[in-house]
């Protein structure tokens, strides 16, 4: 789960991360009312859950009250698009109003779990306020990178040696050893699956600020966390996805015409895989989950067709526990409760295979069977073209 940037400051404020004084607004009136209370200048900020903000004219640096509340009213209400909406872009709802600071330069933390060596990695880099993975692309030099031992967590000599790595003054060392102590402590008790300061600013003052937050949560740890969750904003997620939630399948909408329905999330990272190779280009990732009973089929197949691309469906289900002559039973009968009428492809491997097959051709609604996942992606993507 994703939240707003003012409400990972306040998240992160409560954990001793220094962060500018803010309030976050709906209106033009309010937005002047918290710039005479702030004092000049204030920077208004749009608040989306997608990064390049500033790129697309949703943070602005206000030097009077009269272009506090102007440009507040220019962001509410627009649809900001940034390379992270896409280009149907987000409506700014809200906006937040805060403080300017004499910036003397700007940095990079994050936080982040390395898959590779099972640990939390502590990253920083002087070339803050730039896309990090631009900086990762063409300059990997500039990422310092710490590994934590989770026994003992981040230590003191690791914030130092990433202090000092990235070119802070020696007299705000220690200053910088307290906020990245505080950032990760945040992280870890908040369950928190990404932690982003980007730009991590020094001000002329020699004062350390996070300019910026970006926190991403796991969501299977929000139940330990009913605060957190109530910062959930569903305006800024895609409602087909929302849906899904609502019956535990795990959905994300993509941009292409062919629907995936998969059971476990390897073999559906697979399948999207598969389908690209063979041409063509997934409408989704689903994992409709092990069981794969009927009433979660036919709630997966009513989301993808709720997808308005969607032009074909590629169904591939592997039996282990669950037996695929059930599954195919269940797929038919939600197919015919809904009516489906794009083509559909589906592969069966595993328990009672046979049978399931059979199901699947004796069905009389045309689908298609598949002997393997090639066999499977080379005919659906045949199928979608053709419509």
């Amino acid at each position: 789960m994703k939240i707003h940037e003012y409400q990972g400051k306040q998240l992160l404020s409560k954990f001793g991360v220094t962060v500018p004084r803010g309030e976050v607004v709906d209106s033009a009136g309010q937005a002047r009312a918290v710039a005479e209370k702030l004092g000049l200048p204030v920077v208004v900020k749009a608040q989306i859950h997608a990064g390049g903000r500033g790129k697309g004219g949703g943070v602005k640096l206000a030097r009077s009250f009269d272009e506090a509340e102007a440009f507040a009213s220019e962001m509410l209400g627009m649809t900001l698009v940034t390379h992270q909406t896409g280009p149907e872009g987000r409506e700014v709802r809200r906006v937040l109003i805060e403080e300017g600071l004499k910036i003397k330069q700007e940095f990079y933390l994050g936080i982040v779990l390395d898959r590779a060596i099972s640990r939390l990695v502590f990253m920083a880099s002087s070339a803050g306020g730039m896309e990090i993975e631009e900086v990762a692309a063409q300059e990997p030099e500039k990422i310092l990178k710490e590994p934590i031992d989770p026994a003992v967590g981040l230590q003191s000599f690791q914030a130092r040696k990433l202090a000092f790595g990235i070119g802070l003054p020696p007299e705000t060392v220690n200053k910088a050893v307290k906020f990245m102590t505080a950032l990760y402590r945040a992280y870890v008790e908040l369950d928190a699956s990404l932690a982003e300061i980007n730009p991590f600013l020094l001000t002329e003052e020699g004062e350390l600020y996070a300019l910026d937050a970006k926190l991403s949560f796991d969501d299977n740890a929000l139940f330990r966390h009913k605060d957190v969750l109530e910062l959930r904003d569903l305006n800024e997620e895609e409602p087909l996805e929302i849906d899904a939630s609502k019956h535990d399948l795990n959905y994300i909408k993509l941009d292409g015409n062919i629907g995936c329905m998969v059971n476990g999330a390897g073999l559906a990272m697979a399948t999207m895989d598969i389908i690209k190779l063979a041409g063509g280009e997934p409408a989704n990732f689903l994992d409709v989950g092990g069981g794969a009973s009927q009433e979660r089929v036919e709630n997966a197949f009513r989301i993808l067709l709720s997808d308005s691309n969607v032009r074909a469906v590629l169904i591939n289900i592997f039996g282990g526990i669950v037996r695929t002559d059930m599954v195919a039973t269940g797929v038919v009968e939600a197919a015919k409760k809904l009516g489906v009428k794009v083509p559909v492809v589906v592969r069966l491997e595993g328990t009672n295979v046979e049978k399931g097959r059979e199901v699947i051709e004796k069905c009389g609604l045309g689908f298609k069977t598949a002997s393997s996942m090639k066999d499977a992606a080379e005919k659906i993507v045949a199928l979608a073209a053709a419509q």
